[in-house]
């Protein structure tokens, strides 16, 4: 790094071409920046400045997943173990054996070899998203002549976490190659996508592998034997009646204190919805993520499932599905934390940031529970949402020029 700054110091006249940054200077530039201040900062009293900046602003994010991260390395240890411990085979790959070379047994009450064995199949899914996309940003970056910023940062932890374990990784790659390149850079980059980055990958693999992100077979990391599968609790949910009625309501070998705390199958980082409730608190405390935001993802989610709870179905038991059982299951706590707040592609108005919240609410809950083929919805709905965004902003902020103008301000 010294010798690649003493050259391009040498070079510095030939980098000033019409005030952009050379591409030699850029690519000096883009894992400088990363890691560190840039030189190049605004002095004077011209400027208003915040405290929070782009880096700061990403980092605190990335603090407030850290719950949702060591949740997904230790669940999806567990899950495996405990499938394992109950008469699932191991995965006969790399991974089981590095496992057990490390000298751990497929034990579920080991909590060191859950947390092992979970960061075996978290941490490579991290590191091909890390570098593809990395290299991705900064190739960009040395094209366009410009620094590279924190951008990537959140996306690179945030997609991970919503995939399953047993992903493959030309998959990882793949997706988010795709939503980088297609989602964000030919809009111009940071800043300037108009759906979520991490979801946008995930929904390419979730149409173009629908096997391997779908279904009941991706989430366990074992290979189920006897008939038993890994199917989600949203998918048992759907697929037979269950009696919402008892107070000991247990979908599977499982409870609603299990789903809260996220020791249930599922994608990597979307279990727990108490990691995630610990990072809504780091977001609203820190003003990053809009509380009118996940207050209305809440509110539009109970209300719509109390108005099917009331029309009920004799033939769909999804109907009669509590709204306290739709808050802990699949993706809903983590996409209405770490997504739908996602300041680029939400409302940016206070009103429209609760409308934006609301319709994402109401948007889920008739695809978990209209829509046979998929029970999830949350990432639908949060993509579906983006789109209508900037709309919402529109609406909100012509009504308010409209009425200064009724009042003559």
């Amino acid at each position: 790094m010294k010798f690649l700054r003493k050259f391009l110091d040498k070079q510095a006249p030939k980098f000033e071409e019409g005030g952009k940054l050379h591409k030699f200077e850029a690519l000096y530039e883009a894992p400088d920046t990363l890691l560190f201040t840039p030189g190049k900062v605004t002095e004077g009293l011209t400027h208003v400045r915040d405290a929070l900046d782009l880096k700061r602003m990403m980092i605190t994010v990335v603090f407030a997943l850290v719950p949702c991260i060591l949740m997904a390395m230790y669940n999806t240890g567990y899950q495996a173990n405990l499938a394992i411990s109950n008469g699932a085979l191991p995965i006969d790959d790399w991974h089981t054996g590095l496992y057990t070379w490390l000298g751990f047994t497929h034990d579920p009450t080991s909590f060191f070899g859950n947390a092992i064995y979970g960061a075996i199949w978290f941490l490579p899914v991290l590191a091909v998203t890390a570098f593809v996309g990395g290299n991705i940003e900064v190739g960009s970056a040395i094209l366009r002549r410009h620094e590279v910023n924190e951008g990537f940062l959140v996306t690179m932890f945030l997609f991970p976490l919503v995939l399953p374990p047993t992903i493959p990784l030309w998959q990882v790659a793949l997706g988010i190659a795709f939503a980088v390149i297609l989602a964000k850079e030919v809009f111009g980059g940071t800043g300037m996508n108009v759906l979520n980055i991490a979801l946008t990958a995930r929904a390419f693999l979730f149409f173009a592998y629908p096997a391997d992100i779908s279904g009941d077979s991706p989430w366990i990391a074992a290979v189920m034997t006897d008939g038993s599968t890994g199917a989600t609790m949203l998918s048992t949910a759907a697929a037979g009646a269950v009696d919402w009625g008892s107070e000991a309501v247990a979908l599977g070998s499982s409870g609603w204190m299990d789903a809260f705390f996220g020791f249930i199958g599922g994608s990597m980082g979307e279990t727990s919805t108490l990691a995630c409730l610990i990072g809504a608190f780091i977001l609203i405390v820190t003003q990053i993520g809009s509380w009118r935001t996940m207050v209305g993802v809440l509110v539009g989610a109970v209300a719509m499932t109390l108005l099917l709870n009331a029309i009920g179905s004799d033939t769909n038991p999804m109907f009669d599905m509590p709204f306290h059982w739709h808050l802990v299951l699949g993706g809903f706590a983590f996409g209405l934390v770490f997504m739908a707040t996602d300041p680029v592609t939400s409302a940016f108005t206070a009103r429209g940031k609760l409308y934006y919240g609301i319709g994402i609410g109401v948007m889920v809950i008739l695809v978990r529970v209209i829509n046979p083929a998929y029970p999830e919805g949350m990432m639908l709905a949060i993509l579906f949402m983006n789109m209508f965004a900037p709309y919402i902003d529109h609406l909100i902020v012509q009504k308010n020029i409209k009425r200064r103008a009724n009042y003559g301000v």
